[in-house]
């Protein structure tokens, strides 16, 4: 029978490869998450439509509100300050005032016309129409972004003078003097003096600026003082809760490093006197009042002119998420190496599929301080939309809606309120997470299971093949059984049906095995019998005729008396070999003592000895003796005429080889495997003068077995013939 291919996908790789169909449950929550996140993307949808559509409704017919007069220089008086909407984080650190560029226009020169006296330069009110020095002029610009007050002052000087390093005193340098109205009305003035280009220290006045002990630091105002080539830039930034109605800078010149003496004060206003600073006007403070109270929905809100200039702006789109994740600090209760696992190996495998949201991006709408998109024309046009759009550095999707604002049925402007979907895109993460974490668990038990299920069952089953590849030996005869499974499983049924099967496949061998014997035992009586009557028979027969018939009768009678010793005697010899016992021999003197008697034997036949001794073994000398008969007759019966029969005996690697050859005809080769077998024989029918059953090389192996050997026939391929050779361990002492 054709051997079976062997297939390498075992049942445990089966059933963990079917398990592997689980895996659409993921699937299928990856979608339904997917839809969940499109619900809640238009459920923000309408929360940033209907946002801008309650500030569009609270800003309608206001007419005034969009006066471009306001931004005006000629409409402006030189005390007061003018706040512009700045739609932008300004960097304070930059050195540089190329955040501004799209305001400078807005600048104000302040110069000679804008000296005034203090107590460290006393002068007449009327000092400046006198003073004729051009050396200290600066250019101020104040903006608004996200209710911070941010301002620069570009500052001319033939000669900066900084604070000397071991200097306390504050007023005998070049510094900046900033004076304000608190809320409730109350005066309040700050100082900034460096030491140097420095980031800017800001200190609070008590009633006089030579003081040092009321001075007090003030760490909401912050920024950078830098140098230029004709002076130097304060650019800061202070909280617009800071301020009242009022507002003024001043710059205090020192020209002489050695008597540090303030020799000109260039101010906004009289920065000493509340009732004179100038008035802090925003150009949209009526819009500011109404957007304020807006300003908690995690939006930016802005509203925007028909020319698409940005009047007002609050709130940051870079953390304008919409979506307020609040995570619970839990990170004590954490697994730290479950945390390890997720950090190091779920999240980068998760995040191959999901987008990271990130903040660092840069909204490209803007072309100078106007605002574009479709979103906003469309409201422009009188039709509120949203649209969605994504920047490609950083894969951030910006929701915005655009409402138009009508005065007297005209569009006056637009409300237009932003938020990233990085919230909403975070939530989904994190859902995404905790069932794929959740599934994964699940998973991971189901495979486990099922692979210790199917090794459980492989185990049986090799566990099963095992004992049946045990039940027959080489020699095709029954040595064990199977034990029967009390499972009642399938498994365990097989293993009882194979039980029941060699159970009745032995009794039906052991019947075999002894019908020889029995047969021998029952046949010997009638033979005995007949051979007795046939010897009585010749003895009262006195023709010669008759006597040939008696003749012939007993030769019959001879040779079926030797078949049925032949059949005893394999049965005779498995019962002797039980109850022996062997001793120390050597190997070479028995075969020597055995040659001597086959050339005696055999007359005829060439026996020749390649003995080398001695050759100890533990063994039995007349079963050695038997082995050697059967060999040396099969040598004889198929040896060329004249030709050697050479037995040999020598040690080789431990053990015992004992060697027959002979000159003959070739074994054949489909016989090789079953030369030594029970009734086997290769001889011609028509060749042999005595019965033979193929018992004589199978007492042989029984034999060589008993022994602990090994025997094996084959061709010799440098000549025609055939060498059977025996391998037994030798005798350790």
């Amino acid at each position: 029978m054709a051997r079976a291919l062997k297939n390498p996908f075992g049942i445990r790789f089966k059933l963990v490869f079917l398990s592997s169909f689980l895996l659409v449950i993921p699937w299928l929550g990856y979608q339904y998450i997917l839809e969940m996140e499109d619900y809640l993307r238009r459920g923000q949808e309408q929360v940033v439509l209907g946002t801008a559509r309650a500030l569009a409704t609270a800003l309608n017919e206001r007419p005034e509100l969009f006066d471009e007069g306001t931004f005006s220089p000629a409409a402006r008086r030189s005390e007061n300050l003018y706040v512009y909407p700045i739609y932008y984080p300004l960097a304070l650190d930059d050195s540089s005032l190329i955040d501004w560029r799209d305001y400078q226009r807005y600048e104000l020169p302040y110069g000679r016309a804008n000296t005034i006296a203090t107590p460290l330069n006393p002068q007449s009110e009327f000092s400046r129409y006198y003073h004729n020095d051009e050396s200290l002029n600066f250019s101020l610009l104040v903006g608004e972004h996200n209710r911070y007050l941010y301002a620069y002052l570009k500052v001319v000087d033939n000669n900066v003078v900084y604070r000397s390093p071991d200097s306390l005193s504050i007023h005998r340098s070049d510094f900046l003097q900033i004076s304000m109205t608190s809320r409730d009305n109350r005066l309040h003035r700050y100082v900034i003096s460096p030491r140097g280009p420095e980031f800017i220290y800001a200190y609070e006045l008590g009633n006089d600026l030579r003081d040092i002990g009321s001075l007090t630091h003030e760490e909401r105002i912050s920024g950078q003082w830098y140098e230029t080539p004709d002076g130097y830039v304060v650019e800061l930034r202070m909280p617009l809760n800071m301020l009242g109605e009022r507002l003024g800078f001043a710059i205090y010149d020192v020209d002489d490093p050695e008597t540090r003496n303030v020799t000109a004060v260039v101010a906004t206003s009289d920065v000493n006197n509340k009732e004179r600073l100038g008035i802090l006007l925003r150009p949209t403070p009526e819009i500011d009042k109404i957007v304020e109270g807006m300003g908690h929905t995690n939006s930016r809100i802005q509203v925007v002119d028909r020319s698409n200039r940005v009047l007002l702006s609050v709130g940051d789109i870079q953390s304008a998420s919409g979506l307020s994740l609040v995570e619970e600090n839990n990170e004590q209760s954490r697994n730290p190496y479950w945390s390890y696992i997720e950090e190091h190996v779920l999240h980068p495998l998760y995040y191959q599929i999901l987008t990271k949201p990130s903040n660092d991006f840069i909204e490209d709408l803007y072309v100078g301080s106007t605002l574009e998109g479709a979103h906003l024309s469309a409201a422009l046009s009188g039709q509120a939309m949203t649209q969605f759009r994504t920047i490609d550095s950083s894969q951030t999707r910006i929701l915005g809606a655009a409402h138009p604002i009508f005065a007297d049925g005209d569009v006056m402007g637009a409300v237009v309120v932003d938020q990233n979907m990085n919230g909403l895109r975070t939530f989904r993460n994190q859902a995404l997470e905790t069932l794929f974490n959740t599934i994964l668990g699940v998973m991971l038990l189901v495979a486990v299971g099922l692979f210790f299920f199917a090794s459980r069952i492989s185990s049986r089953i090799r566990a099963l093949r095992n004992q049946a590849e045990k039940i027959i030996d080489d020699t095709g005869r029954l040595k064990n059984t199977i034990v029967a499974s009390r499972n009642s499983d399938e498994i365990g049924d097989l293993s009882r049906s194979f039980y029941n099967i060699v159970e009745r496949l032995g009794q039906y061998t052991n019947y075999l095995e002894n019908m020889s014997s029995r047969l021998s035992h029952e046949l010997r009586t009638p033979v005995t019998v007949v051979r007795s009557s046939l010897e009585n028979l010749g003895m009262t027969v006195s023709d010669r005729e008759s006597s040939v018939y008696i003749q012939r009768a007993e030769e019959g009678i001879n040779r079926l008396n030797l078949i049925l010793t032949n059949m005893s005697e394999a049965t005779r010899l498995e019962q002797m070999l039980q109850t022996s016992e062997k001793e120390k021999i050597d190997l070479a003197r028995v075969l020597a003592g055995c040659i001597e008697g086959y050339r005696l034997a055999y007359p005829d036949a060439v026996i020749e000895g390649d003995l080398q001794g001695p050759v100890m073994i533990n063994g039995v000398p007349e079963y050695i003796a038997q082995l050697m008969d059967k060999l040396i007759a099969n040598a004889v019966e198929f040896s060329y005429h004249k030709k050697p029969i050479v037995v040999s005996c020598r040690v080789i690697k431990d053990r015992a080889v004992l060697r027959v050859t002979n000159y003959g005809p070739y074994l054949p080769e489909e016989m090789k495997g079953r030369l030594f077998d029970s009734m086997i024989s290769v001889r011609p029918q028509e060749k042999q003068k005595e019965p033979h059953l193929g018992m004589g090389l199978h007492i042989a192996r029984l034999i060589t077995e008993f022994h602990g050997g090994q025997i094996r026939a084959e061709n010799i391929k440098e000549y025609e013939g055939v060498a059977i050779t025996l391998l037994l361990p030798l005798l350790h002492e």
